[in-house]
C-alpha cells in the first residue's frame, strides 16, 4: 500500500535517523551526549504521537514502518 506523509512527519523522522547517527559517534563529549538523548527523545514523541497517525486505523504500524522505509530510501538517494 502506498502512504502519503505530511512534511513535517518525514522531516522529524529525518531527523530522528540524524540524530541516532549523531549518538553512534563515539567521540561526542558526555554533555553532547546528554543533549543528543534529550533531543532524540523529543524526536520520537513527535514522531509517535503525530496526529497523521489516526488516519491508519488498524494499520498505524504498517504506515510506521512504511514512514522509516521512504526516509531510508531518501537517505540512500532512492527516492
Amino acid at each position: 500500500m502506498a502512504y502519503s506523509f505530511p512534511q513535517d512527519l518525514l522531516e522529524a523522522q529525518r531527523d530522528w535517523y540524524v540524530v541516532c547517527g549523531l549518538l553512534a559517534d563515539r567521540s561526542c563529549s558526555a554533555a553532547q551526549s546528554t543533549v543528543l538523548r534529550r533531543r532524540l527523545q523529543r524526536l520520537s514523541v513527535r514522531v509517535s504521537t503525530h496526529p497523521h497517525w489516526a488516519t491508519y486505523a488498524g494499520r498505524a504500524p504498517e504506515a510506521r514502518m512504511a514512514l522509516r522505509e521512504v526516509v531510508r530510501a531518501e537517505e540512500r538517494g532512492g527516492v
